[in-house]
């Protein structure tokens, strides 16, 4: 367990996670998986219907479908910044705060090692404590 820096603080006084703008969530570790809600959304901000989306814009992971990765492996929609900002997928807006999280921590410091805006000098229970603040 990695030491608490900041002691004294409540999981509402300390943020364990800023977002640097970096790209490297969109990078598609496993897919960012995408419900009828976020295609519906995403096909109507880039001018398709949710059948074309699916078809162009989607490939399946098992039965569920996710945004395919253009040839750098960032998400399609990944130009320096997201290109569907204002409608990215649910999964998209969580990040990092996502429910696997709960079932291991080690997910979160796992993570960390890839996305700079998460801090790994906490403790555990910080972790966790923050993020059921936010699912």
């Amino acid at each position: 367990m990695a030491s608490d820096s900041s002691a004294g603080k409540s999981a509402d006084d300390l943020e364990i996670f800023t977002c640097r703008m970096c790209g490297d969530c969109c990078r598609g570790y496993g897919g960012t998986y995408v419900t009828e809600e976020d295609i519906a959304a995403i096909a109507g901000y880039v001018g398709q219907d949710p059948e074309r989306f699916l078809k162009t814009c989607c490939r399946m992971s098992g039965n569920r479908p996710v945004l395919a990765q253009g040839d750098s492996g960032h998400c399609l929609f990944w130009d320096r910044l997201c290109t569907i900002h204002p409608v990215k997928p649910a999964m998209c807006r969580a990040w990092p705060y996502i429910p696997s999280v709960l079932i291991d921590v080690g997910n979160w410091r796992s993570m960390a090692t890839c996305c700079p805006g998460m801090r790994s000098d906490v403790s555990d229970e910080l972790i966790l404590a923050q993020v059921r603040c936010r699912l």
